[in-house]
């Protein structure tokens, strides 16, 4: 998530108490509007192959944080980019949700500290449950529970993924079925755990699979390369790692100093991703990766996934995602490169969940093969998912 759920704190949430609850959802619902657009194209027209090609690929998606929103994702909405609907008209297989818990206000990509929450003020305007107003870790199992909800009220057509049989069961059934989709949940920074490694274990028990050590701001497990120190990642980091390799859980190193990334890979023994970034050879900034660091995840088995905003991939249309995506797959080969789209985390992005297949075509023109775009749009990302995650 880009950061800046700047949710009106100074008017949304002043005598939120006082205002009736659809007024509330109204303003929520405007901001996001204006929070997560679509960028206008027109982009070129998909071609016959992009069409032939797409329906046949499994799509999955490291990054989205559309359950911060409140948003029904049952139902196809005007706003935002990631709704079941959605999901199906574009033929995303499995979407990460991921669950930001605490954003400083003013975000940059420079340096932040941990001392605003604008998290608190969404959590205030949408009612959310009063230990959520305190706690990080309330916060996860508010949002987790939002997620069964959506599983629950879909009739089927939606389904959380906890385990590595979770997956092949649905993989199996989807290809019967191609409607089908599947969610799986993530945290962006472990802030989220209330600074308590144990706490793992609280997140994995409702369903959470991937954690990163910081997003924002420093955290008591590691550094971010938007915080003040940026240093490694420190023992209570390790502790968190080691606990979550136990349970089979990803380690997710997007957002992360260079120092805790180094640190991180120094230990890997399973495969890592990077959920939503972009690379320094193509857009040369603190938010995206070196080659070094394509190369160290790579060597673990892992997985980078590009973003589909300017900061990450160096402009607004669908080929700078496509170049991207093209540097990172000669760099560091087919098999170790995906996709992190950021839908609905404060982005601009030039195509919603439903109009995949742009994407398909843009990679497409910048010359990668089918069986490349294939591994890309999805594969790689069931691969590692099923490798690290728990059995039954």
């Amino acid at each position: 998530m880009k950061g800046k759920v700047a949710l009106a704190a100074g008017t949304a949430v002043v005598g939120a108490a006082a205002v009736a609850r659809p007024v509330l959802d109204r303003v929520a619902g405007r901001i996001e509007a204006r929070m997560n657009p679509v960028t206008p194209g027109p982009w070129p027209a998909p071609s016959e192959q992009a069409l032939a090609l797409h329906p046949t690929l499994r799509i999955a998606d490291l990054h989205a944080d559309s359950l911060l929103f409140g948003r029904d994702l049952t139902r196809r909405s005007s706003r935002g980019h990631v709704d079941v609907p959605r999901m199906q008209a574009g033929n995303v297989a499995l979407q990460v949700f991921s669950m930001a818990t605490k954003t400083p206000k003013h975000t940059n990509i420079e340096h932040n500290d941990d001392s605003t929450d604008d998290v608190l003020a969404l959590a205030l305007a949408k009612r959310w449950p009063p230990a959520t107003w305190r706690s990080l870790t309330a916060r996860v199992l508010h949002l987790a529970a939002q997620a069964e909800r959506v599983e629950a009220r879909s009739g089927g057509a939606f389904r959380l993924i906890r385990t590595r049989d979770d997956l092949a069961g649905y993989l199996a059934e989807r290809a019967e079925n191609p409607s089908l989709t599947a969610g799986m949940l993530s945290i962006e920074g472990a802030h989220a755990l209330d600074d308590d490694p144990a706490n793992v274990d609280v997140v994995f028990d409702a369903g959470v699979r991937m954690v990163s050590p910081s997003h924002f701001f420093d955290t008591v497990f590691g550094g971010s390369a938007h915080g003040m120190e940026q240093g490694g990642l420190t023992e209570v980091g390790r502790e968190m790692v080691a606990r979550m390799v136990a349970k089979g859980m990803v380690l997710d190193l997007a957002h992360a100093s260079a120092a805790t990334i180094d640190d991180a890979l120094a230990i890997a023994t399973r495969p890592v991703v990077a959920s939503h970034t972009g690379v320094k050879g193509v857009c040369d900034n603190s938010r995206n990766l070196s080659d070094a660091h394509l190369q160290g995840i790579a060597a673990t088995g892992g997985v980078v996934g590009i973003g589909f905003w300017d900061t990450a991939s160096g402009g607004k249309e669908p080929e700078w995602i496509a170049r991207s995506i093209a540097y990172a797959v000669e760099r560091i080969g087919a098999e170790h490169v995906g996709l992190g789209s950021d839908w609905d985390g404060a982005v601009a992005v030039p195509f919603d969940a439903a109009n995949l297949v742009i994407l398909t075509e843009a990679l497409l023109r910048v010359g990668l093969d089918e069986a490349t775009i294939r591994l890309v749009m999805g594969e790689n990302v069931l691969r590692v998912l099923g490798a690290v995650l728990p059995g039954a």
